[in-house]
């Protein structure tokens, strides 16, 4: 993600480099563009955050549910359909 923040930093430099004006309209449009961009990759640092955390509880389910399937099943295999029939 810090790429994205990278990218940001280096319009924000460009915009004051190139003496954009706050009082133009252009300007405005501009400026606010950068900090709506600024604004998404925040958003989207949360959400990589959150989907690593849950990515981390369904690990913790998944270890979870093997040792119930192994307490019910014990350690039997199911077999593949072709050898039940």
């Amino acid at each position: 993600m810090d790429y994205l923040y990278e990218k940001i930093s280096y319009l924000k430099g460009m915009a004051e480099g190139l003496n954009i004006e706050e009082d133009s309209k252009e300007g405005k449009l501009l400026l606010h563009i950068v900090d709506v961009l600024d604004d998404f990759a925040d958003a989207l640092e949360d959400i990589y955050e959150e989907q690593n955390e849950i990515g981390e509880y369904l690990d913790f389910i998944d270890e979870d549910l093997t040792e119930v399937e192994e307490d019910i099943y014990g350690e039997y295999e199911v077999e593949d359909d072709e050898n039940l029939e």
